[in-house]
């Protein structure tokens, strides 16, 4: 019992950290992607003899490791350490450029206008994937990193207001399954007028969900294990708010049209904000029904999870507006990049409305998932898709200037046809493909995409773990970090055997 009130002390009670540290963070992970491009393009090349243990450690050094890192022990001096990694990968592409000008007497505006005109594999839209995929990581190196005294306390949960690392995991999970979600791809068009058939089976497939969130409850209880009650409440957790706000948002999106997601976003959180500050229910959330935060009755012990989903649901419509303006088909490189303009754009309103919301209304509280925090979710999200983005025009870029195409989870470049056939060469594309399988095959990105649920699951239980093997708290450096690498690897390595035999563990 003293353990366990020693480490819920130690993860309690921090205000968080600044927006800026924030968004750094998040620029740190993509230039890993960067890099890890380049390091295959340029030693690997169009090889295909390589094997898969080399992909792996590659993908493991590159994408993995350094996000520990930054998490740490580089926390102090990340801002640094990006401005120094940005500065060498323009750096990089500013000298494959040059070589191809020289080899190929083509001036900028040429080179240019040329790759704005690229067509572009339709298969699959790469930064998506990325976007998900590491929401996913980074989510699953801090849940165990907070238990260490190298993962700095700013970065936790805030206790009531605040904007940490781990604030935006949970709420990027929503954006991001609500982002490839049914409504988003419109997969609903197919059952138009069976709407209601449509949101009943959702809610059949978010059994696995409250499946794993009884799991975590009955285990969390009968071992005793540490929990921040002030989180999610007494009994709820993140399974359970996962499920709940799918099965309320399937069934709000069969009276509501799909294309007017924002809307109901925006009115929710609207709502929710002036029920907040307009009746007692902020102090209930905080303090409880007495005032001293007691916790009986069920309402009253979960009223965090269970009055948070509110600001999720909200959330969750965004990120299904989102998903509708991503999936929308486009062939050219110039189409992307206007798309991404747009995404630009309104990550900038939502920036101001932000600062005008903390400055007027309240600040950032996931606990109540404000106004504020559904504004920071929203905006932090189409950031960071924003940049997964970026990094790949700049690997496509690459892979136009010099011909190469080993680059897992980029774009792949489609030979050039006449205008009038490029529609029959979409549904054709998997012949014309370049890019190298093996290097798909053995991507390590694309095995956490293929078991996202599997690599989550395994996080925590090897978390849960952890905590029972090893005094997180009084552990030192060297040992912190061995044990996150360790940890990092597990979890990698099982999901990438499952990927490289093409096993999907998905039964539902």
């Amino acid at each position: 019992m003293e353990q366990k009130l020693s480490k819920e002390a130690f993860v309690s009670n921090f205000n968080g950290t600044t927006l800026t540290e924030n968004s750094v963070g998040l620029v740190s992970c993509v230039l890993s992607v960067a890099y890890r491009g380049l390091i295959l393009m340029r030693f690997f090349g169009e090889s295909t003899e390589s094997p898969w243990k080399r992909f792996l450690f590659i993908d493991f050094v590159v994408l993995m490791a350094p996000l520990v890192l930054y998490c740490t022990v580089l926390s102090a001096v990340l801002h640094w350490v990006v401005l120094v990694l940005s500065v060498v990968l323009v750096i990089s592409v500013f000298q494959i450029y040059y070589r191809r000008k020289r080899s190929a007497h083509q001036h900028l505006k040429e080179v240019v206008a040329g790759f704005l005109d690229t067509s572009l594999d339709m298969n699959r839209i790469p930064f998506v994937t990325l976007f998900r995929v590491y929401v996913n990581i980074v989510t699953g190196i801090c849940i165990l990193a907070v238990d260490f005294p190298i993962f700095p306390r700013r970065f936790a949960k805030a206790e009531t207001y605040g904007k940490g690392y781990m604030d935006y995991g949970a709420a990027a999970f929503v954006f991001s399954n609500a982002l490839v979600s049914p409504e988003a791809r419109q997969r609903n068009k197919i059952v138009s007028h069976f709407k209601f058939s449509f949101a009943v089976k959702q809610i059949i497939a978010v059994w696995p969900l409250i499946f794993l969130g009884l799991v975590r409850l009955i285990s969390v209880k009968s071992v005793n294990y540490h929990e921040h009650i002030s989180e999610y409440g007494l009994h709820w957790n993140f399974f359970f708010t996962l499920a709940v706000v799918r099965i309320l948002s399937s069934f709000i999106l069969v009276f509501c049209p799909v294309r007017s997601a924002w809307i109901l976003s925006g009115g929710i959180a609207l709502c929710y904000q002036f029920l907040l500050e307009m009746t007692n229910l902020k102090q209930f959330i905080l303090h409880g029904s007495d005032g001293k935060g007691t916790r009986d009755g069920f309402i009253n012990a979960n009223r965090e999870g269970i009055f948070s989903m509110v600001g999720y649901v909200s959330i969750y419509m965004a990120g299904v507006q989102a998903g509708i303006f991503i999936m929308k088909r486009r062939m050219l490189v110039k189409d992307w990049i206007k798309m991404q303009g747009c995404l630009a754009i309104s990550t900038f309103i939502l920036l101001l409305l932000l600062h005008a919301c903390e400055a007027l209304v309240e600040p950032v509280s996931r606990r109540m998932a404000n106004l504020t925090f559904v504004l920071w979710t929203v905006e932090h999200s189409l950031f960071f898709i924003n940049l997964h983005m970026l990094v790949d025009l700049v690997l496509l870029f690459v892979k136009f200037l010099s011909g190469m195409s080993k680059a897992p989870c980029s774009w792949n470049i489609l030979p050039d046809v006449p205008q009038h056939r490029k529609e029959k060469t979409l549904s054709k594309n998997s012949a014309l493909e370049k890019v190298d399988k093996n290097t798909v095959r053995f991507c390590l990105i694309d095995a956490i995409n293929r078991n996202q649920l599997l690599f989550f699951l395994q996080c925590n239980i090897l978390t849960g773990l952890v905590n029972f093997t090893v005094d997180t708290v009084h552990s030192s450096t060297f040992i912190s970090l061995v044990v996150l690498m360790l940890y990092m690897f597990c979890n990698c390595i099982s999901v990438y055997i499952l990927h490289i035999n093409d096993i999907t563990l998905k039964f539902w």
